[in-house]
């Protein structure tokens, strides 16, 4: 039998039922994909304190010349191996040169070229990799081809020869940075045929596919975005990579060449006096270990905060 007793609302309910607008305004605001994971970012301490110390070091390298007393080309002939001091921070070399502008000049060198491998090599591999499982065919084939034939030539070798041909030359730093790049891509390219291949049959794809999108436009906004995360993290690998091998070759004598200068070759001039005039050796390994221990925590911080399954950003 129905009742026929009313039944009470209270009016904020009745209000929010009569406006539509309200439930939405409980809600709350909606956050972008960018703001989340800015958002899962910034809860990483470590990673935050990465990209404050990488900021630090790229300001350092930037604006260190115009800060510091002495260029990297200076002579100070008063002052031969002359340690810290309020005219030469981090003392002077041999020949009388500034340490500090020395370690900023190395810094932009080693900086600039880890970087710029890192994008190249990372942007052919993603293209080449992702590509080849996508086309498969006669494509796949000779990009695999080309990998595996790049993996058994002696890079180190070649880099090595072809630098030194090119010694201190006007151009030989982009040549460096081309040579970097062009053999340290085969292995994250393999990877990233692999993602691809469990990926490109999935329905957003297909259904891409079947919607007459070009093949580039599918691979750019629907494949490579979904990896992003190995991407991200072979990025700043790469520039780790790249950095230590800028500094062994230049260590060697193969990297950099005189006058210009890199942590490579301040570390290799440092490292004979270590014992006895520690702070040129000191100052340019501090900083390579504090760029790539930064650039590491800003890699694990971003692969964090853009894998949603992970859990060290908190929820968003």
């Amino acid at each position: 039998m129905a009742s026929n007793t009313p039944i009470s609302v209270p009016l904020d309910d009745a209000a929010g039922a009569l406006d539509p607008e309200v439930p939405a305004a409980k809600e709350g605001k909606r956050l972008s994909r960018r703001q989340i994971i800015a958002r899962r970012f910034l809860r990483n301490k470590a990673a935050v304190l990465g990209a404050i110390g990488f900021a630090l070091i790229t300001l350092m390298a930037l604006l260190g010349e115009y800060i510091g007393p002495w260029g990297y080309t200076e002579v100070d002939n008063t002052a031969f191996l002359s340690p810290p001091s309020a005219e030469h921070w981090f003392g002077t070399t041999q020949g009388g040169r500034d340490v500090f502008a020395l370690v900023v000049e190395g810094s932009r060198k080693s900086m600039l070229i880890g970087v710029c491998v890192a994008l190249l090599q990372t942007g052919i591999a993603a293209v080449i990799g992702s590509s080849a499982a996508y086309f498969g065919g006669w494509w796949e084939r000779i990009a695999l081809w080309l990998t595996d034939l790049l993996l058994v030539v002696p890079s180190f070798l070649i880099i090595a020869v072809l630098s030194q041909r090119a010694g201190a030359a006007k151009g030989s730093t982009l040549l460096f940075i081309v040579l970097l790049a062009g053999f340290g891509w085969m292995l994250t390219a393999r990877v990233v045929r692999s993602l691809t291949l469990s990926v490109k049959n999935l329905d957003y794809v297909s259904a891409a596919r079947f919607m007459n999108v070009s093949s580039p436009v599918i691979i750019a906004r629907h494949i490579i975005p979904n990896i992003a995360s190995l991407l991200i993290i072979d990025a700043t690998v790469n520039v780790a990579y790249a950095v230590i091998s800028e500094t062994t070759l230049s260590y060697f004598g193969f990297g950099v060449q005189p006058p210009d200068t890199s942590l490579g070759t301040l570390i290799a001039e440092g490292q004979r006096s270590a014992t006895t005039y520690p702070w040129i050796f000191l100052a340019p390994a501090a900083v390579l270990v504090l760029m790539l221990v930064c650039v590491n925590f800003m890699g694990d911080g971003l692969r964090d905060a853009i894998d949603p399954s992970s859990k060290s950003g908190g929820k968003a």
